[in-house]
């Protein structure tokens, strides 16, 4: 265990942890509701700290970013438990249950990614915001190592700790599982409004790329579709890559698997307010190959996770026209 950030002590040994905007009040002995951070008298710990779940080396487009090193591996290293209750979650074994935790030091972490010739290390699977103590210690090492940080989040964080560890990171992709607050309170157990406050707030320090999985019946309206691609275009701007993921009933909510007409239909709304739009969890003509926004010339041409480099030079401009497409290399 590891004391942890972020929080204050209250009376009776109880204390109110500050990381994200549950803000929980914990009683002596118990814990938060992503259960990684506990109370023993009176002081909060991360009971996850250097523990894993998962360790693997992934292709950067499974992330997914796909304007960030395009191409390239990175250590990919995920916990267990979450900040939110989603009814639908993919992941829900090591978010919600109980996966057995493996020890893993940051000089570890970082070790094997420079011994795996990784880009760098991405904090993924379960939600890293509370593995933050573990994640922060890290990233600091793999930046001073000139790895890149990756964080593959849903945004749910409070002000102040994501201040303190935006300068660390490099790329995130931000989960806005959709545009409604009822959603959110409903099928998420959280709120909106931090989520896309750490959007905007991470846009302008860092790349940023965003996901929204389509769940029919919930959030795959015309109306929720148009609304959430309106508000990346005008708060996150037209130029953010967007991926579209399809939903497979895995846990608790009443949910089929998306069709493929529901994630073209996606597709077409988002891509008349966004220019780089990608459909995600399967595999579609449309929806894989990132364009020039100007000249229309093929960047990068994706089959699954095995890429080509088409039109795109080694600065990420296109090589006809010279633009920039949000490319980070």
């Amino acid at each position: 265990m590891k004391e942890a950030l972020f929080w204050e002590k209250l009376g009776e040994n109880k204390v109110q942890c500050r990381l994200c905007p549950k803000n929980c009040l914990i009683a002596d002995g118990k814990h938060g509701y992503c259960r990684a951070r506990e109370n023993h008298g009176g002081t909060l710990y991360s009971i996850i700290y250097e523990r894993v779940t998962s360790v693997a080396m992934d292709p950067i487009e499974k992330k997914p970013l796909y304007h960030f090193h395009p191409g390239s591996k990175i250590l990919s290293l995920g916990t267990r438990g979450c900040n939110f209750g989603c009814l639908f979650c993919q992941n829900f074994g090591i978010s919600q249950g109980d996966a057995p935790l493996q020890e893993i030091k940051k000089e570890q972490a970082v070790e094997a990614a420079l011994r795996e010739g990784s880009v760098g290390v991405a904090y993924t699977y379960n939600e890293p915001f509370i593995w933050y103590e573990f994640v922060k210690e890290t990233a600091i090492l793999a930046r001073e190592k000139k790895l890149a940080n990756v964080l593959v989040t849903n945004g749910y964080v409070n002000p102040e700790p994501l201040e303190e560890i935006l300068p660390l990171i490099d790329a995130m992709n931000i989960d806005i599982k959709s545009a409604n607050p009822e959603f959110y309170k409903k099928i998420c157990m959280g709120t909106l409004e931090p989520v896309l406050h750490t959007v905007k707030r991470s846009r302008e320090v860092t790349h940023v790329e965003v996901t929204n999985l389509v769940i029919p019946g919930h959030n795959d309206s015309d109306q929720d579709l148009h609304t959430l691609a309106a508000w990346i275009a005008d708060n996150v701007g037209p130029f953010t890559p967007t991926h579209l993921s399809a939903h497979f009933p895995r846990y608790r909510l009443n949910a089929g698997a998306t069709p493929e007409s529901t994630l073209l239909r996606a597709y077409e709304i988002f891509s008349k307010r966004l220019k780089y739009v990608y459909v995600g969890n399967v595999r579609l003509a449309q929806g894989s190959t990132t364009f020039c926004r100007v000249c229309g010339a093929i960047q990068i041409e994706r089959t699954g996770y095995q890429i080509q480099i088409r039109h795109m030079g080694a600065d990420g401009k296109c090589k006809q026209c010279g633009t920039e497409n949000n490319m980070k290399t």
